[in-house]
């Protein structure tokens, strides 16, 4: 099977790549610690196992971040699938957390002393490497949990490899109880590489060309729109539809929102969820934050009896624009007649110009986050 720099520029030579400086770099690390891992371990010898040497150190893992589109989940697959060696595995962040969280809840019924640690250590063997596509952290359990968690996962010998569209100093940046997450930052900065991928060519852009953002009116040919982009954006397999993982995402308070699909950065919510029950204006900057796309369906038309549900779509739309995210519908209508009068009707058209500048390419190919 041909190894990682080879499959990248065979997707140079094919055109599905554009030769990207930043994203070489990333390829050729990568292919360095694939060397690493798939080396033998050298053996201490007779002299060694007499004074008590230690085996040599795992080498460091490796944290890629960049904007989005950048080829960092592509990266990150043909690392996995060129490594040689069995004791791999890939998951989805989330779920692995989701997987933590359930062995150590059992780990503490059975009253096993230390259970965070057990677990570690339990995933841990005859785990060589664990690859993470778009770590993201959102919710307050996750972040107190991670730094002793990972510290002992590194510590029994297994190599992280993740992607994130943040630097590590910006994760749950503004989270509640932040202070218990630092550990994890000072981890990951003292035990992995940490690369910039930050190209010129956003190739998730490139997936979603041809793609309007705003679909109307309502029904199954709008739907299958937003479907399309859904798979386009995160790599999914359109015929494994119905696993398509879920999400919860901490609001502070010990208050929290089902996202019934999330995936890379990517998350998808009714209207009604979201602006017809009673939210304010952190909620919305919490999504923004978590979310680099949001796809929001079942947007009705409103009218004067709307009045709250109206206000509380210029304010999602409102942080949604700040944070450069990328936005998706299916509505009841166009922007400009989606709330034609009622209070607040005048100050509506704010968010009409706002909807229709999202849909332009020059706001489509801004990275994510807080504006200047």
């Amino acid at each position: 099977m041909p190894g990682l720099i080879a499959r990248y520029d065979a997707l140079i030579a094919s055109g599905e790549l554009r030769a990207d400086p930043d994203q070489r770099a990333a390829a050729e690390r990568l292919a360095r610690l694939q060397d690493a891992l798939e080396a033998p371990a050298p053996s201490l010898g007779l002299i060694g196992r007499i004074l008590g040497s230690k085996p040599a150190p795992p080498p460091r893992g490796l944290y890629i971040w960049g904007g989005v589109g950048r080829g960092k989940s592509m990266l990150m697959d043909l690392f996995v699938d060129t490594l040689g060696i069995a004791a791999k595995r890939r998951v989805h962040f989330h779920a692995f957390m989701l997987e933590v969280d359930r062995r150590i809840a059992a780990a503490r019924k059975a009253e096993q002393p230390d259970p965070l640690v057990r677990v570690a250590q339990d995933m841990a063997a005859g785990l060589t490497c664990l690859a993470f596509d778009e770590m993201v952290v959102t919710n307050t359990a996750d972040a107190a949990i991670m730094g002793r968690f990972f510290t002992a996962l590194m510590e029994a010998g297994t190599v992280i490899v993740t992607t994130s569209n943040r630097p590590p100093r910006d994760l749950y940046k503004d989270g509640l109880n932040r202070s218990l997450f630092l550990p994890f930052i000072d981890l990951v900065e003292a035990r992995m590489d940490v690369l910039s991928l930050n190209g010129p060519t956003d190739y998730r852009l490139d997936r979603i060309g041809g793609l309007a953002m705003w679909h109307a009116p309502l029904g199954d040919a709008a739907t299958a729109q937003v479907r399309e982009a859904f798979f386009r954006l995160t790599d999914f397999e359109p015929e494994d539809a119905a696993h398509v993982p879920s999400g919860t995402l901490d609001l502070g308070g010990g208050r929290r929102l089902h996202v019934p699909k999330s995936l890379k950065g990517v998350g998808v919510f009714s209207f009604r969820k979201l602006c017809a029950d009673n939210r304010g204006a952190a909620d919305y900057l919490a999504i923004a934050q978590a979310f680099h796309t949001v796809i929001l369906v079942g947007i009705p038309t409103m009218g004067p009896e709307n009045r709250n549900e109206a206000i509380r779509f210029t304010k999602l739309i409102d942080a949604l624009y700040e944070h450069r995210v990328k936005l998706f519908v299916t509505a009841a209508a166009a922007p400009e007649d989606l709330y034609p009068s009622g209070d607040g009707a005048f100050e509506f058209e704010r968010t009409v110009s706002r909807l229709n500048e999202m849909q332009s390419a020059d706001y489509m190919a801004r990275g994510h986050g807080a504006g200047d």
